[in-house]
């Protein structure tokens, strides 16, 4: 199974953290936007990333490869069975991929994209203002809906748990870091789902990368 998509998409990451939960063995092709690598293409005739290649499988959008890695490995199950509770975990991942991508999207590609990966200004007033006005009902949302259990839905993780979590690095790569003590429960969430084994080592290796990026780039020619 091949996922294409740089994992500094937060939609990439979510398939591939969802895939490491289910013990799915994939192979990771970091695809960017726009390419024309024909394989990738074949699998997402729009450019859109992530894209899944499975034999002669293709399929893209980041819900729908994980509604098909469900179907593949129901265990352990990312989307409940319950009525109410899979409702709830296909809310968050909409919530996720739509509302909260769509601010922190804004921050991130202002603050990250443009600036070091295509080497040109972002607009860093429009970053500012999605900080300052379009995050904190975000994370006031996300803040109330905690319970105390640490997951969105139920007792167990979830797709809900790893779509809400993944904007997060986003935001923690262009410089956002919601209050701890504003946030206590936000804070608890994040630091334990990136800890987990599905997430750490993408996290880290992006890290990696923008450092050196950011370091390449301070340097004298």
């Amino acid at each position: 199974m091949i996922i294409y998509g740089a994992t500094l998409s937060p939609f990439v990451r979510k398939v591939l953290v969802v895939a490491a939960e289910k013990g799915l063995a994939v192979e990771s092709k970091p695809i960017g936007l726009g390419s024309k690598d024909p394989d990738f293409r074949a699998a997402s005739p729009f450019g859109k990333i992530p894209a899944l290649r499975n034999g002669d499988f293709t399929l893209c959008d980041s819900s729908a490869i994980v509604h098909y890695m469900e179907a593949v490995q129901p265990a352990p199950a990312m989307i409940p069975a319950a009525a109410e509770d899979r409702a709830r975990t296909i809310w968050y991942d909409e919530f996720a991929d739509t509302i909260f991508v769509a601010a922190a999207g804004k921050i991130f590609f202002n603050r990250v994209v443009a600036p070091l990966l295509m080497k040109r200004p972002g607009d860093q007033a429009l970053a500012d203002k999605a900080e300052a006005e379009e995050m904190p009902p975000i994370f006031a949302y996300i803040e109330r809906m905690l319970p105390d259990s640490g997951h969105l839905v139920g007792d167990a993780l979830t797709l809900a748990d790893i779509a809400v979590a993944s904007p997060f690095v986003n935001l923690a790569h262009a410089g956002v870091v919601p209050d701890a003590e504003l946030y206590p429960r936000i804070t608890a969430f994040v630091a334990a789902m990136l800890a987990r084994p599905s997430f750490a080592p993408l996290v880290a290796a992006e890290r990696r990368m923008l450092a050196g990026i950011t370091a390449s780039a301070a340097s004298p020619a």
